[in-house]
Order: structure tokens, then sequence, then C-alpha cells
């Protein structure tokens, strides 16, 4: 993958960030900044600004429908 970023297999699914409670689409596992480490990068379901969180707390996939868009 390119830009640090890395695979992960909810990517592209709606899932619940577990440290603010909200929601989004997970859309990149990738460094944030000058920060050590990777971060979860998620975005609204309805659009919006996109936020990150500890990849720890990901959780609660939406399952996989017809508009899900996997990472291949």
């Amino acid at each position: 993958m390119t830009l640090l970023h890395r695979h992960h297999r909810w990517l592209g699914r709606d899932v619940e960030d577990t440290t603010t409670g909200r929601r989004g689409i997970l859309r990149a596992i990738a460094p944030e900044g000058d920060a050590p480490g990777l971060r979860a990068w998620l975005l609204p379901v309805g659009g919006g600004t996109e936020w990150t969180t500890e990849i720890s707390a990901l959780a609660n996939p939406a399952p996989i429908s017809p508009t899900t868009r996997p990472a291949p």
C-alpha cells in the first residue's frame, strides 16, 4: 500500500469507534502527522469531517452489503 497505509479487513465498511461512540466508514489505517504508530481514519456515513481513533477502538462492523466497498 502507499503513503504508509496498511490493510485492514474492515476498510470500506461502517464501523463503530468505541472511544467516541460514533460510527463511520473506515477509510484508512495510516500514520497521523508525526505521532508514532498507526491510526484508524473514519468518515461519517453521511459525509462530514474525517476523524482518527486507535485501531483497537474499532468494533461492530456493519454486515457486507451490495453497497459495501471492502478493500481489495
